[in-house]
């Protein structure tokens, strides 16, 4: 971020220094230069705004260049401070600047558009600048309750009215307009009926800077109207305890200087998430400010959509969590962290900018954001070197802090599924003590073990034709081509015999009918591709394939891992043998517990097969049709 006056940056950008000093914080906060299309952005974009508001004679306006949305990666162009001309109150304009020379809407939704430049389509920019806007009031203090401060405009500086008018097809408002170069005296005339050129905007700049991280009043209002009207599960026992655990809590630091911490323990299906959405819409219809998070996208992105559905604006209230690393100490009543045995060791990355490079542990942020973090884990699910969600781990550092640390346990299942299957499975796996024992059929699970994974797909076919989710996964033991151009055929990197299907994608976007990555599971088309740990973790489904690789086989007596057969890049030469050998078990311990209704294990090592009928599980084989298969 860099903040001067409008006068100082056009004249930062004569003499070139302007260029300079951006150039030398992107290097300091990325490792590595920027891209030419960077520098041309500072060299012709910013003097082209600066410009406009020296003529416009705002020259006194504060100029808030790179301005960090909270929360978030996203960074808007410019945020424009100073004085409204008619109310005498702060103001604040938002740019969101564009050096194309045309762009043309989408034919089936105006609100995405098409530039030379990019392969794919990108949001229309008066819908950007207008989500920067709404999100700034939802979640700083400083305009929430006042969201007329906020305007927002897209100016296409290099483009006519020609090239780029067709943009406006979408509906323009107060915080989403658009000015090209052929109308540069319309903009004129635009930032002086929003910003004074008699009061200078230090003031104003300066109250927008100090505005406190936390969602609005009214964000929550909406929240809590939305995940409260969602189907509601009644929650029982052990639920309701935790439930009430952390409003309890909450309501302790309402009226006095009380923080503690709040641990929930469970398996898959004992309705962890099902408590965090809960606890939100109540949080917000109280007026708690409190946000969810948890360490993975394809969660995350599916949270968004099962809340926020209707009302966009609440999507803005999940979060990762890394999204913390800058967040003020406290400023929340409660931090919902849902999938919390994917916690990091820190929130850094390569890309994390040198001034957020505080050495500060991930749980750390976590619990010093709110005043009641809430934990929710299952231990046996952490798949990655570096993943801290533990309970030791948690319980340690709210000690170091000298703060309560209560833990409740989960113990049941909330859902279709089978309490022995997910015991069985743990002992299977080694992951308790024990071994393996026989598999006692109950009327709650199937489950079946295949001897090819053709049958195993076709099997699940059936299933998927009667009704049911299926999905097939498989431990990451397979190359993983990168990703086609759009229309080409995904690359079959799961080989087995004279069978192969793809990987599920990488990335955001839907390519060749796959969904993206953070939609494999809950998508139908998913079901042609093969699922990895990382797209599986945190969803359920009816029916389960599940492909044991080379990496966990049955020798003798024991489980024998091995790490030269693993693919998963997160296995570096510094990871131990011993958590290699702990991640890969835990690993198919989440594959294996997705399903809901049945399970089908494929295995590609014979004696593996052979050790899961010698504990009573069923062949797939023998049957001749999925009604003998599932007869009681």
């Amino acid at each position: 971020m860099l903040r001067a006056s409008a006068e100082a940056v056009a004249a930062q950008c004569l003499t070139g220094s302007l260029r300079l000093r951006l150039t030398e914080q992107f290097i300091h906060a990325h490792g590595y230069r920027p891209s030419a299309s960077q520098t041309r952005y500072w060299e012709r974009s910013i003097p082209a705004l600066a410009n406009t508001l020296n003529e416009a004679g705002l020259g006194d306006v504060e100029v808030i260049l790179e301005f960090a949305l909270p929360l978030s990666s996203k960074r808007a162009d410019a945020v424009l401070a100073g004085v409204h001309p008619v109310t005498g109150e702060p103001s604040y304009v938002v740019v969101e600047l564009k050096q194309w020379l045309q762009a043309t809407p989408d034919e089936d939704d105006p609100a995405l558009c098409h530039v030379d430049a990019y392969k794919h389509p990108v949001l229309n920019p008066i819908e950007q600048v207008r989500r920067y806007c709404q999100y700034l009031v939802n979640f700083n203090a400083a305009v929430a309750e006042r969201p007329h401060r906020v305007h927002g405009v897209a100016y296409l500086h290099n483009a006519t009215e020609f090239e780029a008018s067709r943009l406006r097809a979408i509906e323009l408002d107060e915080q989403g307009q658009l000015f090209t170069a052929e109308h540069r005296r319309e903009f004129l005339d635009y930032l002086r009926s929003k910003l004074s050129d008699k009061h200078p905007g230090v003031r104003a700049a300066d109250e927008l800077l100090a505005g406190k991280t936390l969602p609005s009043k009214q964000l929550m209002s909406v929240a809590a109207k939305e995940v409260r009207e969602r189907r509601q599960f009644v929650l029982l026992d052990q639920q309701q305890v935790a439930y009430r655990t952390v409003l309890n809590a909450v309501e302790k630091a309402k009226h006095s200087d009380h923080k503690e911490v709040v641990v929930v323990t469970g398996g898959p299906g004992t309705g962890k998430s099902a408590i965090a959405l809960q606890l939100l819409g109540e949080l917000y219809r109280r007026g708690v400010p409190a946000l969810h998070a948890t360490g993975s996208q394809s969660f995350t992105k599916t949270m968004r959509k099962v809340a926020g559905e209707r009302k966009r604006e609440v999507q803005d209230l999940f979060k990762y969590f890394n999204s913390f690393m800058t967040a003020e100490k406290n400023s929340l009543g409660a931090l919902i962290c849902d999938e919390a045995h994917s916690i990091r060791e820190t929130s850094a990355n390569r890309y994390t900018r040198a001034e957020h490079l505080t050495g500060k542990a991930q749980i750390d942020e976590l619990i010093d954001v709110a005043y009641v973090p809430v934990f929710l884990l299952d231990e046996h699910q952490v798949v990655r070197p570096g993943e801290m969600g533990t309970v030791a781990e948690i319980m340690a550092a709210a000690a170091r802090r000298g703060l309560r640390c209560t833990v409740v346990p989960l113990d049941s299942q909330f859902r279709s599924g089978s309490d022995a299957f997910l015991r069985w499975v743990v002992r299977l796996l080694g992951l308790e003590p024990g071994g393996p024992v026989a598999w006692d059929p109950d009327d709650r699970m199937h489950l079946l073990v295949a001897d090819s994974p053709r049958k195993m797909e076709a099997f699940l076919e059936t299933r998927r034709a009667d009704g049911y989710s299926a999905r097939m996964s498989a431990g990451f033991c397979w190359p993983w081509s990168p990703e086609p151009k759009p229309g080409d055929p995904l690359p079959a990197d799961v080989v087995i015999g004279d069978w192969a299907r793809p990987w599920n994608l990488r990335g955001d976007r839907t390519i060749s009918g796959a969904p993206p990555s953070a939609l494999w599971a809950t998508d139908p088309a998913g079901f042609s591709q093969v699922g990895c740990v990382y797209t599986a973790q945190g969803f359920e489904y009816d029916w389960s394939g599940v492909i044991i690789g080379p990496d966990l086989v049955w020798r003798g007596d024991r489980w024998i891992t091995d790490r030269t057969a693993s693919r998963d890049p997160v296995f570096k030469r510094t990871t131990s043998d011993e958590d290699v050998d702990r991640l890969i078990r835990n690993t198919y311990k989440v594959l294996l517990t997705r399903g809901m209704v049945g399970t089908v294990i494929y295995s590609t090592d014979a004696e593996t097969r052979a050790k899961l009928l010698e504990l009573g599980v069923s062949s797939l084989e023998p049957f001749g049709s999925t009604e003998a298969v599932l007869a009681p």
